[in-house]
């Protein structure tokens, strides 16, 4: 993995962590940012040596949106080309083949939130808020935003954040569903580094089949995901670690079973 200007990328066994690092600017996203993200992801999944990802940010922001100063002196072309690259690289997130855990330890605002949006477990900190103000500068978001918002929180929570640019407590989104635990700020990286050990740790195929099949249930077509999640259960069942750990259990059981007696 090169060495970035604006993150940096490293692997614990079969973790990787990505780190913004614009903590001067609230790790607010520029157009080399943009860029280094997604050659970040892209790299990590296909990666074999590594079966989950945590992105943070380092200081007190996640990640701030993007770079207003740079964003306001960009020209209709360069907007243009700066939003098309923001959908790659929230793909490269949404749609990487690894898990992708977010631990949230600070302002996760407009394109930070859109980039938590993209990510499939989030947790963080007490002192964390998200929120989608550009309606404040008399925009919507461009990367995604209004869709998964509606996708992952449901339309009226969505349009509450989308139409009045608030910005919420992280606390505030767990009954939602969107955060997935909040924690003390020393528990944060230990506790999305336990977590992506845990998921890194099961058979990578079974976790990215796991991960195609849940995304797949957002459309709402539940004929194609129960086809999807047939075929998929079918490939690891017939696979050498399912066949494995099958046996193993069912041998587990027997031997429980013999010696418990009549």
């Amino acid at each position: 993995m090169r060495a970035y200007q604006t993150l940096t990328v490293e692997t614990q066994g079969r973790i990787a962590v990505v780190t913004f690092r614009r903590a001067d600017q609230l790790n607010a996203m520029n157009r080399l940012m943009q860029g280094e993200i997604t050659e970040a992801f892209e790299a990590l999944s296909v990666d074999e040596g590594v079966g989950a990802i945590v992105v943070t940010g380092e200081g007190r922001g996640f990640m701030a949106g993007a770079d207003i100063k740079e964003y306001a002196a960009q020209t209709g072309p360069e907007f243009d080309t700066f939003q098309a690259a923001g959908m790659r690289m929230y793909a490269a997130i949404e749609n990487n083949a690894k898990p992708v855990i977010s631990a949230v330890n600070g302002f996760a605002l407009g394109g930070g939130m859109e980039l938590v949006l993209c990510c499939d477990i989030v947790i963080a900190n007490q002192f964390a808020k998200l929120g989608l103000p550009e309606i404040k500068l008399g925009l919507i978001p461009g990367g995604g935003g209004t869709q998964r918002s509606v996708a992952k929180l449901g339309r009226n929570r969505a349009n509450f954040l989308l139409m009045t640019g608030a910005i919420v407590p992280a606390s505030e989104f767990v009954h939602a569903g969107l955060v997935n635990e909040i924690v003390d700020v020393d528990r944060l990286m230990p506790r999305a580094l336990e977590l992506a050990g845990m998921i890194a740790a099961e058979p990578a195929a079974a976790i990215e089949g796991l991960k195609t099949l849940t995304a797949h249930a957002v459309s709402g077509d539940l004929a194609a995901g129960l086809a999807m999640e047939r075929d998929i259960l079918g490939g690891l069942y017939r696979g050498e670690i399912g066949q494995r750990r099958v046996r193993e259990f069912a041998e587990r059981s027997t031997a429980k079973v013999k010696k418990a007696g009549p």
